[in-house]
């Protein structure tokens, strides 16, 4: 791969990953309600579907995929119903108890499998890989150390990306001190992650 072809896959997926959606939205909810130490297998598992995607359009396994059409949308309805469980547990959490309502810091496979199923069911990364990656890079031309260097870049795009959310949700969390707040906090949360869920729901 060329540094310019890089840089362009780099830009577009920057600007592709940085606006809002259903995974950034649950991602800064769950940040607010219990704050960052427990959020990395969410992460590890958004990077992980995206590049999966990747590869899938890169070697033309896409047509494949698309023949396990059935397996996505039980993957998608099994994300949605977790988020709607968590957006509950949000909502009525006690906010004096620190978040102890929700799940545990402990439950990263929970965390880790529903980070997969937002990024797996999400027409909108879908379609990024499907439809759009194409008219950016000559896809039949990569080779496995162009994908290796695709992968590596797309690693570091979402990890800076996601990593900032983060960041923006943690200083904000550090304002909601008192239970009114947090409270507040909580209920806003749920919010956000009960429209992730509807997102992608509806798609």
């Amino acid at each position: 791969m060329t540094i310019g072809a890089l840089a362009l896959f780099a830009i577009t997926l920057f600007v592709a990953a940085g606006s809002p959606g259903p995974s950034v939205a649950a991602l800064v909810a769950r940040v607010l309600s219990r704050g960052h130490r427990d959020v990395l297998p969410f992460m590890a598992a958004m990077w992980l579907g995206e590049a999966l995607w990747l590869t899938l359009a890169v070697f033309g396994l896409v047509a494949v995929a698309s023949s396990f059409h059935d397996v996505f949308i039980a993957i998608k309805w099994a994300g949605v119903a977790y988020l709607v469980w968590l957006a509950w547990k949000m909502w009525t959490a006690d906010p004096a108890a620190d978040g102890e309502g929700l799940p545990s810091a402990g439950s990263g496979w929970k965390m880790f499998l529903t980070g997969m199923s937002v990024t797996l069911g999400n027409p909108k990364i879908m379609m990024f890989y499907v439809a759009l990656l194409p008219t950016i890079i000559d896809l039949g031309s990569v080779t496995l150390l162009g994908w290796v260097e695709l992968t590596a870049t797309l690693l570091v795009v979402l990890a800076i990306v996601d990593l900032s959310w983060v960041f923006m949700a943690a200083k904000a969390r550090r304002f909601l001190k008192s239970p009114r707040a947090m409270k507040i906090a909580n209920r806003i949360s749920a919010g956000m992650i009960g429209s992730a869920a509807a997102a992608i729901a509806t798609r």
